[in-house]
């Protein structure tokens, strides 16, 4: 367990010191006016209290990811300790922060434009679409998990609860943001808190051995030879670490907050609180997998065994509900999402209700059609999960790019600060696609040298062109 605390503290140390340098890099202006203020609309641009807007990004981040992507990433051993906690504190809370804080500067502009304007149009165009596409796939795999949950919690048949769910998603996804999305969150997040430190509770009376670092950083996956630590790792701790996910939903965030200063405690707090959760999953899934051996793969069957053999029965519900409330309230949000990035592509105004209707019915449509094919075929939610993690990944890299190039043409001497998660993250999502039996299926060393060597040469580019703009 002193790997687990040391992690725990790290993490919190992570959030007062480095977030605090990180804020201190961007310079927010507290007399600055905000979307929220400047450009009120009564639906998307609403002024909110800081502790809510808190909440909501929390809970628009913390889906399946930090949960599921944990449990399976525990399998790679104390590994996967070590990539949360730097993973969340110089990656992930960095890139939430800084793609929130920029929103919060560029009137709320939705992720696609920020990267239009910083890597050029080609790569927004292409944004765009990747963007897109990634939220619906979000919007599948979150509704697939919280639907079988549920299904064990009522027997009621998991169709009842996709179309329950589907229903909210569309209402959610287009009613103002503080008559939804505002009033229930705080309820859902009660849910997922109490489920965390139920958890942790049980982790510290009981004290089960865990792996540690001393045990060495070994691969510990029952199938080693074809799941390598990295890039595999990487990749199955998400949201947990790093997402790209999450910065398509900090300017939804940044059209709500009334002052720049909140930032801090908003976009890097909720990534580090979310580093947290995955610790605490990661941390019981090792205690299951040690008592109960790593044939089990199905996420949602440990996470129903370790909240109803820890919790008791009235407990356990309560944290399975707050592990059903986390991915559908990362659905609707990330639905929400895709109806901002149309708008802004066509310039639609969303004001009128019809407007809002007339982008999310085809896009629900599209979430429909992919959900019919995952559920008909038993690979075809495991393939469709694993193309959402790496897209989820790749869309990290190219705001990771887009950042680096804001910070150097504005805060020159500390663009390393997401330089260097974007050069690492680029070999990660570059190997995974080059090796993945859903990619191209390639060699492992010589896809891992053309990997680094494809980083090298961004960088090269990136310092040509930036220095070449002077």
């Amino acid at each position: 367990m002193i790997t687990f605390i040391s992690c725990l503290l790290l993490l919190i140390v992570g959030y007062v010191a480095y977030g605090r340098f990180v804020e201190r890099v961007f310079a927010p202006d507290e007399n600055r006016e905000t979307p929220a203020i400047r450009c009120n609309d009564g639906v998307d641009f609403v002024p909110m209290k800081p502790w809510k807007i808190f909440m909501i990004q929390f809970l628009n981040i913390a889906g399946l990811g930090p949960i599921f992507g944990a449990i399976m990433g525990a399998k790679f051993g104390a590994s996967a300790y070590i990539w949360i906690v730097v993973g969340s504190i110089f990656a992930g809370a960095v890139h939430d922060y800084l793609a929130g804080m920029l929103s919060l500067r560029n009137n709320g502009a939705s992720l696609p434009e920020l990267i239009g304007k910083y890597l050029g149009l080609t790569v927004q165009q292409i944004t765009r679409l990747f963007t897109i596409v990634l939220m619906v796939l979000v919007g599948v795999v979150f509704v697939s998990g919280p639907a079988g949950l549920l299904e064990k919690l009522t027997a009621i048949d998991d169709w009842w609860w996709i179309g329950i769910i589907f229903s909210y998603y569309l209402l959610a996804s287009m009613l103002p943001i503080d008559k939804l999305i505002g009033k229930v969150y705080p309820v859902f997040a009660v849910a997922l808190l109490f489920m965390a430190v139920g958890i942790f509770t049980v982790l510290m009376i009981q004290q089960p051995a865990i792996p540690e670092l001393t045990d060495g950083l070994s691969n510990m996956h029952p199938n080693a030879a074809d799941t390598p630590i990295f890039p595999m790792l990487f990749i199955s701790i998400a949201c947990g670490a790093i997402s790209g996910f999450h910065a398509t939903q900090s300017p939804l965030m940044a059209r709500c907050m009334t002052n720049e200063k909140q930032g801090r405690p908003i976009f890097y707090g909720a990534m580090i609180v979310e580093g947290i959760v995955a610790l605490i999953w990661a941390a019981a899934a090792n205690v299951f997998f040690y008592e109960n051996g790593m044939s089990e793969n199905n996420a949602a069957v440990i996470v129903n065994n370790i909240s109803t053999e820890w919790l008791g029965v009235a407990g356990g519900v309560l944290a399975i509900l707050g592990v059903v409330f986390a991915p559908i309230t990362s659905g609707d949000t990330a639905f929400r999402s895709a109806r901002l990035i149309v708008a802004d592509i066509f310039q639609y105004d969303q004001k009128p209700i019809k407007n809002r209707l007339l982008i999310c019915v085809p896009l629900f449509l599209a979430a429909a059609t992919i959900l019919l094919y995952s559920l008909n075929d038993v690979e075809g939610f495991n393939i469709i999960w694993r193309y959402f993690a790496w897209a989820n990944q790749t869309l990290a890299v190219i705001t990771l790019w887009a950042l680096s190039v804001w910070l150097m043409r504005t805060r020159r001497r500390w663009h390393w600060v997401t330089l260097i998660p974007a050069l690492f993250m680029t070999v990660v999502v570059s190997l995974y696609i080059l090796i993945a039996s859903e990619g191209f299926a390639f060699d492992y060393q010589p896809s891992l040298c053309v990997s680094i060597l494809f980083a090298f040469v961004l960088l090269l580019l990136f310092y040509y062109k930036e220095l070449r703009r002077r």
